[in-house]
């Protein structure tokens, strides 16, 4: 659920399955379903993660961040895919424990940090910076694909040299399983709404969804993605200062997952990482044109 630099869909085919089931509740062709509410509620850090212990890769993991943003190469994955420019897609790996390989962990769907475009490549900032310093290290590329998001860190510690690369924010209990690398990217939670709810409209600050949200209750449903920083928001936790939302908590595999459920009425709202939030809206979106 993550400063050196601060930047500001899903995976197309499983969006492809995904806004098949829309028909008999999205509104009229043409018409937006989603929109974001666009108020931050949050400020977090994402980093790039390795097995615990491994100083000589934690520290050529920050070399290479360091180098990127000094050389201008980060802007230039980021325009990628805030911008203009063209993506770079990567092949999973076939991991060989016999190989120098650098395994990277990764949970998609979570655009544009990762995601699985329609050729079965691997695209986003993440996939790009980690492929970037598989090169730096010279080690053999290896993705795989962790389905279990809650589990992505502890499954780093079973590999030799592994980073987990999928939007990951910065936390102490995650800390205690793996080591951080510094921070590349700013985030927060957002709410993600129909398109014709009116409930935050004349919303202006982080305080004033907050006051709405304290009016919920146990009949207001909203969507997460477990695992995430939008989960402990929306269930509260003390560490991160959140107060919870009292409402009936529902959590999904993925973000795309919850935001499904939001268009199809299972709940009234989701709380996901801005960036996320943003690309999966314009996607279901622009599949309802």
């Amino acid at each position: 659920m993550k400063k050196l630099l601060v930047v500001m869909l899903t995976m197309v085919l499983s969006l492809a399955s995904v806004f098949a089931m829309t028909a008999c509740n999205k509104p009229e062709d043409g018409e937006d379903v989603l929109k974001v509410v666009q108020i931050n509620l949050s400020e977090e850090e994402y980093a790039f993660a390795v097995n615990k212990g491994n100083t000589t890769l934690l520290n050529s993991v920050n070399a290479y961040l360091a180098t990127i943003q000094e050389n201008g190469q980060f802007a230039e994955i980021v325009d990628k895919y805030f911008g203009d420019g063209t993506p770079t897609g990567y092949s999973i790996g076939n991991y060989d424990s016999t190989k120098d390989q650098l395994v990277v962990l990764t949970n998609t769907p979570f655009e544009p940090f990762e995601y699985v475009g329609d050729d079965g490549k691997y695209y986003g900032v993440d996939m790009e910076i980690a492929a970037g310093v598989a090169q730096y290290i010279d080690k053999e590329l290896c993705i795989i694909e962790w389905t279990d998001f809650n589990t992505i860190c502890e499954q780093a510690n079973n590999y030799a040299n592994a980073i987990v690369a999928a939007g990951l924010t910065v936390s102490s209990d995650r800390a205690e399983v793996i080591d951080f690398s510094n921070s590349y990217y700013q985030a927060s939670q957002v709410i993600v709404a129909k398109a014709g709810d009116t409930t935050f409209d004349e919303c202006e600050t982080a305080a004033d969804v907050e006051a709405i949200l304290a009016t919920f209750d146990a009949s207001k449903k909203v969507g997460y993605q477990n695992g995430t920083t939008g989960e402990l928001y929306v269930n509260g936790d003390e560490d991160w200062g959140f107060a919870g939302i009292n409402c009936t908590p529902q959590g999904y595999k993925t973000a795309a997952l919850a935001a499904q459920a939001l268009i199809n009425g299972s709940i009234d709202f989701v709380v996901v990482d801005v960036a996320p939030a943003t690309a999966i809206v314009k996607a279901m979106n622009e599949a309802n044109k």
